[in-house]
Protein backbone atom coordinates (compact mmCIF):
# COMPACT_ATOMS: atom_id res chain seq x y z
CA UNK A 1 0.00 0.00 0.00
CA UNK A 2 3.13 2.15 0.74
CA UNK A 3 3.89 2.29 -3.14
CA UNK A 4 0.05 3.36 -4.19
CA UNK A 5 0.41 6.19 -2.11
CA UNK A 6 3.26 6.97 -3.77
CA UNK A 7 1.67 6.50 -6.91
CA UNK A 8 -0.67 8.75 -5.81
CA UNK A 9 1.44 11.88 -4.69
CA UNK A 10 3.82 11.60 -7.40
CA UNK A 11 0.66 12.00 -9.52
CA UNK A 12 -0.83 14.83 -7.15
CA UNK A 13 3.52 16.16 -7.17
CA UNK A 14 2.49 16.44 -11.25
CA UNK A 15 -0.73 18.72 -10.65
CA UNK A 16 2.00 20.57 -8.36
CA UNK A 17 4.54 21.08 -9.68
CA UNK A 18 2.45 22.18 -12.97
CA UNK A 19 0.42 24.87 -10.71
CA UNK A 20 4.01 26.22 -9.91
CA UNK A 21 5.47 26.24 -12.88
CA UNK A 22 1.86 28.51 -13.93
CA UNK A 23 2.52 30.90 -10.85
CA UNK A 24 5.65 31.81 -11.17
CA UNK A 25 5.34 32.27 -15.03
CA UNK A 26 1.99 34.96 -14.03
CA UNK A 27 -0.49 32.96 -15.15
CA UNK A 28 -1.91 32.52 -11.52
CA UNK A 29 -4.68 31.56 -9.86
CA UNK A 30 -4.77 27.98 -11.11
CA UNK A 31 -7.60 26.31 -12.76
CA UNK A 32 -10.19 25.19 -10.67
CA UNK A 33 -10.37 21.88 -12.33
CA UNK A 34 -6.04 21.53 -11.57
CA UNK A 35 -6.03 22.26 -8.23
CA UNK A 36 -8.84 19.97 -7.69
CA UNK A 37 -7.62 17.50 -9.09
CA UNK A 38 -4.40 17.55 -7.56
CA UNK A 39 -5.47 18.03 -3.84
CA UNK A 40 -8.17 15.02 -4.54
CA UNK A 41 -4.87 12.79 -5.56
CA UNK A 42 -2.81 14.25 -2.52
CA UNK A 43 -6.22 13.71 0.17
CA UNK A 44 -6.23 10.46 -1.50
CA UNK A 45 -2.51 9.73 -1.17
CA UNK A 46 -2.97 10.95 2.51
CA UNK A 47 -6.51 8.17 3.22
CA UNK A 48 -3.87 5.52 1.61
CA UNK A 49 -0.73 5.95 3.50
CA UNK A 50 -2.52 6.56 6.87
CA UNK A 51 -4.59 2.71 6.36
CA UNK A 52 -1.24 1.83 5.24
CA UNK A 53 -0.20 2.46 8.69
CA UNK A 54 -3.25 1.19 10.43
CA UNK A 55 -3.25 -0.04 13.14
CA UNK A 56 0.68 0.28 13.72
CA UNK A 57 2.11 3.86 13.76
CA UNK A 58 5.49 3.26 13.54
CA UNK A 59 8.43 3.85 11.15
CA UNK A 60 9.56 6.84 8.49
CA UNK A 61 6.31 6.17 7.18
CA UNK A 62 4.69 7.96 10.09
CA UNK A 63 7.35 10.75 9.74
CA UNK A 64 6.35 10.86 5.83
CA UNK A 65 2.52 11.00 6.81
CA UNK A 66 3.09 13.85 8.95
CA UNK A 67 4.99 16.07 6.91
CA UNK A 68 2.40 15.13 4.15
CA UNK A 69 -0.45 16.07 6.73
CA UNK A 70 1.47 19.65 7.38
CA UNK A 71 1.56 20.10 3.48
CA UNK A 72 -1.83 19.55 3.13
CA UNK A 73 -2.46 22.08 5.61
CA UNK A 74 -0.43 24.94 3.95
CA UNK A 75 -2.44 23.10 0.17
CA UNK A 76 -5.88 24.37 2.23
CA UNK A 77 -4.61 27.75 3.48
CA UNK A 78 -3.56 28.75 -0.51
CA UNK A 79 -6.95 27.37 -1.91
CA UNK A 80 -9.25 28.54 0.89
CA UNK A 81 -7.70 31.28 2.55
CA UNK A 82 -5.93 33.48 -1.11
CA UNK A 83 -7.68 31.29 -4.08
CA UNK A 84 -11.42 31.07 -3.22
CA UNK A 85 -10.71 34.86 -2.27
CA UNK A 86 -9.38 35.71 -5.24
CA UNK A 87 -6.39 36.66 -3.39
CA UNK A 88 -2.95 36.81 -5.15
CA UNK A 89 -1.22 33.67 -3.83
CA UNK A 90 2.07 34.16 -1.85
CA UNK A 91 5.24 32.67 -3.82
CA UNK A 92 6.41 32.07 -0.70
CA UNK A 93 4.10 29.78 0.66
CA UNK A 94 3.60 28.04 -2.51
CA UNK A 95 7.92 27.31 -2.26
CA UNK A 96 6.90 25.98 1.14
CA UNK A 97 4.16 23.95 0.49
CA UNK A 98 6.05 22.53 -2.65
CA UNK A 99 9.38 21.60 -0.42
CA UNK A 100 7.31 19.90 2.42
CA UNK A 101 5.42 17.45 0.07
CA UNK A 102 8.34 16.97 -1.78
CA UNK A 103 10.08 15.69 1.27
CA UNK A 104 7.75 13.85 2.44
CA UNK A 105 7.40 12.39 -1.05
CA UNK A 106 10.94 11.50 -0.81
CA UNK A 107 10.71 10.29 2.99
CA UNK A 108 8.11 7.85 1.21
CA UNK A 109 9.50 6.82 -1.25
CA UNK A 110 12.76 5.90 0.74
CA UNK A 111 10.48 3.82 3.49
CA UNK A 112 8.33 2.61 0.33
CA UNK A 113 11.39 0.77 -1.83
CA UNK A 114 13.31 -0.02 1.69
CA UNK A 115 16.21 2.16 1.05
CA UNK A 116 16.54 2.97 5.03
CA UNK A 117 16.60 0.86 7.85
Amino acid sequence: MLKIAACLFAIAALGGLTMAVMHFRGKTPPPVALALGHGAFAASGIVVLFLALWPNFNGGAVFALGLFVLAALGGLTLALGFHRRGKALPSGFIVGHGSLAALAFLVLLAVAFNLVG
